[in-house]
């Protein structure tokens, strides 16, 4: 029987250091203000460090009480794998991980394909590869903490579950389908790393949560953090009965990220899916397809080039 959890009032996380990707601004930037409330150390992350700046400024302003000088602010961009491995290399130098929450990504995708400076499909390569390479490079970090990683999909892979076969959209794109087959990879990613690390002993939880309908224009106006027009604030307050601000989206991924009930492999969302209180939920088909995740992975593997460190990792947790 799971105990109650209070979204207002988390446990105290005083000790403990997690990664956010995404720290700007929306779900990243509630998510990161929820974990320092309570107390733990944030690595911050974003591509742009005049936003990330603002970012924590604005957690500052919000948060006076609490110990902002644990807060750390590290650029990272996970459409660059260049980047990537710059800023994991800069984290695993800080010591053990509790958790990272792979939330960065691209929700209003371009009209056209574009491709990234490693010649990848731009919102596979910033929602899905990024993450895969950074979980795979700081995995031993996580494991020497028996920590865990938060994969962030969507309600999307229930409505248009498409089968990713051409996960790079080389033929076929659409904004939409670009967006909904990232999702469909960052899920199945994020439940076969699960499978993985079991298989290996690795002591790492691999969980995957979705924010419900969090938007913008439901969400508490901050400078440097969000501000909405007036027309998004009427346009998401007619949506009212089926939206929640992103400071209540961030709720189930700060508890995936931090409730100690919760196991690897499970899928977490709000609790009428597209809004409410945290709480466990059946994944879509699609992404609990052992077959696709394996194809996923391998494609993941062949772009990134990054083999998870499974050996290194579990030495890293009996030491």
């Amino acid at each position: 029987m799971r105990t109650t959890w209070d979204p207002r009032r988390l446990p105290d996380l005083s000790g403990r250091a997690y990664l956010v990707t995404g720290s700007n601004a929306g779900l990243g930037y509630f998510a990161s203000e929820q974990l320092v409330r309570a107390g733990a150390r944030v690595f911050m992350t974003g591509r742009h460090p005049n936003r990330l700046a603002a970012a924590r400024a604005a957690l500052r302003r919000r948060n006076p009480d609490a110990a902002l000088d644990l807060t750390e602010t590290l650029v990272l961009d996970t459409s660059n794998l260049g980047s990537v491995r710059s800023a994991a290399a800069s984290v695993r130098g800080r010591g053990p991980l509790d958790g990272v929450l792979l939330n960065a990504g691209i929700v209003h995708p371009p009209k056209s394909r574009e491709t990234t400076v490693d010649g990848h499909e731009v919102v596979f390569a910033t929602n899905a590869l990024g993450h895969f390479a950074l979980a795979g490079e700081l995995l031993p970090a996580l494991a020497e903490a028996g920590g865990r990683m938060v994969w962030v999909g969507s309600m999307s892979t229930s409505l248009t579950p498409y089968d990713p076969v051409d996960p790079q959209l080389t033929e076929n794109y659409s904004a939409w389908r670009a967006y909904v087959q990232s999702k469909i990879a960052t899920s199945s990613l994020g439940f076969e790393a699960d499978r993985r690390l079991r298989a290996a002993g690795v002591p790492v939880a691999s969980v995957v949560a979705h924010p419900g309908y969090s938007t913008s224009g439901r969400t508490p106006g901050i400078a440097g953090v969000n501000a909405p027009t007036k027309t998004t604030r009427f346009a998401d307050n007619l949506q009212a009965l089926i939206t929640q601000s992103k400071e209540h989206g961030a709720w189930t991924l700060v508890r995936a990220l931090a409730d100690p009930q919760i196991e690897g492999g499970e899928f977490w969302g709000p609790r009428t899916v597209a809004r409410g209180v945290p709480r466990r939920q059946q994944a879509s088909r699609i992404t609990r397809d052992p077959e696709i995740a394996a194809r996923l992975w391998q494609a993941a593997e062949t772009a990134t080039g990054v083999r998870w460190p499974f050996a290194k990792a579990a030495a890293a947790a009996s030491a």
